[in-house]
């Protein structure tokens, strides 16, 4: 769906893995390999988890083939052949264009329904997440949040002091023009005049 996407960019990895692992139980031209995988191409990976399930894919390879793997053959390769760390571009001093971003908080599932909406300036490039701390510094008695660190990234768990539960299947679902973001709030980057909306929603 949506040109190639498989549920959304966390999921691609392990989706390709699993269509190329299983490729002989289902006919050719079932699923789209090419535009699946143009979908990875032109995605700039960040998180480690990402990029470690999308790479056995890239090689035609799937986690399963961790247990063909003859160490022994591959344990005496020289640490020489490695290939060498590329230098860090010096970009980071570079001052960024500031940006605005629209910002939404909207409960209408539990207790006290509440919206609020903001508008933060931040430089260009900055995360989904920078634009949370900048609302939540200019405004905290409405715009304080809470994150829990996974090994996707930051977990927003809290906005307004509304907590996500599972027992009541609820969470902090991320929009933009209507859509859930693919990414999340540590790597998504909002462009010039969005309005990114943290809906509380159910699952």
């Amino acid at each position: 769906k949506r040109n190639g996407m498989i549920g959304n960019i966390y999921s691609m990895g392990l989706a390709l893995q699993a269509l190329e692992a299983t490729r002989k139980f289902y006919a050719p031209r079932q699923w789209d390999c090419a535009q699946a995988f143009s979908v990875v191409y032109t995605h700039d990976y960040q998180h480690p988890m990402a990029i470690a399930q999308v790479l056995p894919a890239l090689v035609g390879r799937s986690y399963l083939d961790v247990a063909g793997l003859d160490c022994v053959a591959t344990k005496d390769m020289s640490p020489s052949r490695q290939l060498p760390l590329s230098p860090m571009l010096g970009t980071h001093d570079v001052p960024r264009a500031p940006i605005q971003v629209h910002y939404s908080i909207t409960n209408t599932l539990q207790g006290k329904h509440f919206h609020y909406s903001t508008s933060v300036t931040v430089p260009s490039g900055s995360t989904l997440l920078r634009v949370m701390e900048v609302a939540a510094e200019e405004n905290p008695q409405t715009f304080s949040f809470q994150t829990e660190q996974t090994s996707w990234g930051p977990y927003v768990t809290s906005i307004h002091g509304l907590a996500a539960s599972t027992d009541d299947r609820t969470y902090w679902q991320f929009l933009s023009a209507g859509d859930a973001l693919d990414e999340g709030v540590g790597s998504y980057k909002p462009h010039d005049g969005e309005h990114i909306q943290a809906v509380f929603s159910t699952y």
